[in-house]
Parts: structure tokens; sequence; C-alpha cells
């Protein structure tokens, strides 16, 4: 670790000094490098966390996206000037590099994220040093490679192994000036505040219970199967899985949506990889016994379990036997109350909700304290628009499940989500490592210059 975190603070003076259009170029190769590499990066994924091939390639494709948004960063760190600041004097402001920063990982995108953090950093002319998590260490490596082969100097893109202990020392080396954190909220909490407390700059974004509506004017097929999907995919572990669906509208309708979502999800099948399945293993064995635990609780809380996939035969299912497998599971008659409700999940679990109305809906969701993304379904777009002020989410699908912004957008949601002013990726996330440096420059003295204030 020490050798990463001095090998970053000697390389980031000269790369810091590098033309910045230099630096886009080398960005422009990383991506192509990324690009021809990216069946073997979705093969780091589907054997680490176990994804669909799918979904393992989805990893790859989304952080390329980012990729090939910092080659185009110049536009994004140009200064700016203001003249007439006052009398005889003007203004300038420029972004400057901050110097080493550490990107802390989680297991679940083990490409994306990364290339979340560290192309961006890297472009506005920091040292990078990514601290990936211990069950997926392989493709920040490989990503790390790529880069050096693109022309990012030694040093500039460090990759330190290691778990919480590791992570905690890294953000205590004094070189490391800015910390960016995904993964649960109780450790990025941890990571904020260990940052923050020695006066170094810091974003993470945290858990996440994201909300899908079905208004009364919905298609009942479309909803469910768009519902579904957004819930299992990748396990239901991502902080976009849309982990509960709200349901507006009287009795029957409630059952007609349940009875759609249980169809669908009790059709999915097991597999990881290219094997044809749907749903792949959970990263541990920890993980699924949580996700177990929150089940049987919700039970005996007073929810309904309307399709239990918490055992599994991976001989009859056709599954490897050392994966940590759960089957889609629907709990119906949920409340806000319910443990299963106030935490994150992080499986293959859908929450069903009553609502009696739209606002209710709505009401529901602002209240809830992590909203990372929610959707709509509805026919009305009028009905959408009121959804989406009233929800209070930064993040809205109209009919789509999952409404990830494209990179140039940049990605954040709301509530205790993110921690920090800067969002991930965008002109917002392009922010995050620069200092704005400001001067102002008057007349020779006796001219007008060198005044003015108050």
């Amino acid at each position: 670790m020490e050798a990463a975190v001095d090998g970053a603070a000697a390389a980031y003076p000269p790369w810091a000094d590098t033309p910045l259009p230099h630096r886009a170029r080398v960005m422009a190769r990383w991506a192509a490098a990324v690009s021809a590499a990216a069946p073997d990066l979705a093969a780091d994924v589907v054997r680490e966390v176990g994804k669909t091939a799918a979904d393992a390639a989805g990893d790859v494709a989304r952080g390329l996206e980012v990729l090939e948004f910092a080659a185009a960063a110049p536009s994004l760190l140009a200064g700016t000037a203001l003249h007439g600041v006052a009398r005889g004097v003007d203004m300038r402001q420029r972004p400057l590099p901050l110097g080493v920063v550490l990107g802390v990982t989680p297991f679940n995108f083990p490409v994306m994220i990364p290339l979340w953090m560290a192309p961006l950093a890297l472009v506005a002319g920091n040292a990078v040093i990514l601290k990936p998590p211990p069950a997926t260490p392989s493709a920040a490596v490989r990503l790390a490679a790529l880069a050096t082969e693109a022309g990012v100097p030694p040093g500039a893109l460090a990759v330190v192994q290691g778990g919480a202990a590791t992570a905690s020392a890294l953000i205590a080396a004094p070189p490391v000036q800015a910390v960016s954190f995904v993964g649960s909220t109780g450790a990025g909490r941890a990571v904020y505040a260990a940052a923050t407390a020695r006066g170094v700059r810091a974003q993470a974004n945290l858990g996440a219970k994201n909300h899908g509506v079905v208004l009364p004017d919905a298609d009942v097929a479309a909803a469910a199967s768009a519902l579904v999907g957004a819930a299992f995919g990748a396990s239901g572990q991502r902080c976009m899985a849309l982990s509960v669906a709200v349901v507006v509208g009287d009795a029957d309708r409630h059952a007609a949506v349940l009875d759609a979502l249980v169809v669908r999800a009790r059709a999915l099948r097991l597999g990881a990889g290219d094997s044809g399945g749907d749903v792949g293993p959970l990263i541990s064995a920890a993980s699924r016994e949580r996700v177990r635990g929150l089940v049987a609780g919700a039970a005996a809380e007073g929810a309904t379990v309307a399709l239990n996939g918490t055992a599994v035969d991976a001989a009859a299912e056709g599954v490897h036997p050392g994966g940590f497998w759960l089957r889609p599971s629907v709990v119906a008659d949920v409340t806000p109350a319910m443990t299963i409700y106030k935490e994150e999940v992080f499986g293959p679990v859908l929450l069903v909700v009553a609502a009696p109305s739209a606002d209710a809906a709505a009401a529901l969701v602002r209240a809830n304290p992590y909203g990372n993304g929610t959707a709509v379904f509805t026919a009305s777009p009028a009905a959408a628009r009121r959804y989406a002020a009233a929800s209070g989410v930064g993040q809205v699908g109209v009919n789509v499940p999952i409404p990830v912004p494209a990179p140039g957008l940049g990605f954040t949601g709301g509530g205790g989500l993110r921690w920090g002013i800067f969002s991930f990726t965008g002109a917002r996330g392009s922010s995050f490592t620069p200092a704005r440096r400001r001067s102002l420059s008057g007349g020779p003295m006796g001219r007008g210059g060198g005044g003015g204030g108050g």
C-alpha cells in the first residue's frame, strides 16, 4: 500500500503538468483498449460476481461510456473569466488537479464504477488509487494495465487490494486529497466521515430503495415485465434495482398486478454467464442468509410471501452447487413500518405495496430516505409529469424501469443516498477532482489597478 501511495504522489506532478489535450488523447486510447478487451473484462465479472453474460456485458458497456465521456473532458475543464470585478481588475478561474484521488469501489459493478471514478480524475491531472473489494479484485487490475498501455504513466493509476482496514489506511494517507466511494450506507458514512474529518474532499453513493409506481391506467403486462426485470436483474444486487412495486388502485387492481408479477418472477431461471439463466447467485453466503432473514422477518411482521425463492436445490435447478443461489421472491402486503421495507435488501426480492392514489404513492416515495431512482408506469403524460414533480427523486423513469442517465448528464439520486455535493459522472462529476483556483489581475499600479474592493 505504501508503495502505491508513494508512487501516486510521485506520478502526480508530471502528469498534472502534461497538457490537457494529451491527457484527453490518453483517455481516448484507454477507451479503445477497454473496448477491445470487453470480452475479457466481462469474463472477470462473470467469474467473480456470478452475473449473467448480458449483465456482465452491460457492466463493461456502461463503464466504457463514461471513459469515452472523459476523453471529451477538455470542454468541461475550461477556465472562466469575469472582467471588471473592480475598477481595472479582472478575475480568472481555472481548474487545477487536487493530487492523489482514492476510489473505493463495490463488488457489484467491478468495471463500471472504477470507470466512473478514475477517468474523470485522471484527465483532470490527478493520480488515482483504486481499492476494489476482496470479492472482485481482477477487473480493476485489468483496467489499470490497459490504462498503462494507453499511456497513463506508471504510478498515476494504482490498484491496492484489501478490505475495510486497507480503505481506512488509504483515506488517512496524507497524499490522498479526495475520496470517492460507492457501497453500503454504513460503510459510506464511515468513509465520508473519515475523509472530511481531515479536510479531504469526499463523495459517497450509499444504499438505495427504489420504487416503481403502477398507476391505474398502466398496461399491467408491460409494467409487470418491466418491474420484474428491474427487480431481479443482477440478482437485485444493484443500487438501481426497483425493489418496491407500488400499486395504485383498488383490491382487484392490486391482485391483478401481483398475479402478473408472480407469474413472471416464477418463470425466471437461475444461471450465470452464458448458461441461459436470468438470475445469478448472490456474492456471499452472508448476503444470502441476510436476504433469507429479511423475507422470513417480513412474514413474521404480517406480510404475505406470494412467491418464496429462499430455498434452492442447486442440483434440481442445474446450477453450480457452490453458488449462493436464491430464486426470486415476491412479498406483498408490505407496509413502511416493516424492516424489509426500511432496509436495502440487495437481493432478488420484490416488495408490493398498495396505495389508494397517485398522490399517496408519491408521498410514500418522497418519505423514503434512499431515493436513488423511481419509475412510474402510466399511459398519461400529464400523470407522469405530476408524479415526477411530486416524488422528490433525482432520477425518474416514465415507463422506463431503471432511469440511469447518459454519462454527460451525471448520476445522482436524492435523500440519504448521496453524501457530498458532487454527482458521479456528468458536468458535476467532472468538477469533483479539480479545484477551482481564482486569480485577480489589474493594470500597473497607479493606473487604476490593485484595486478595489470592499
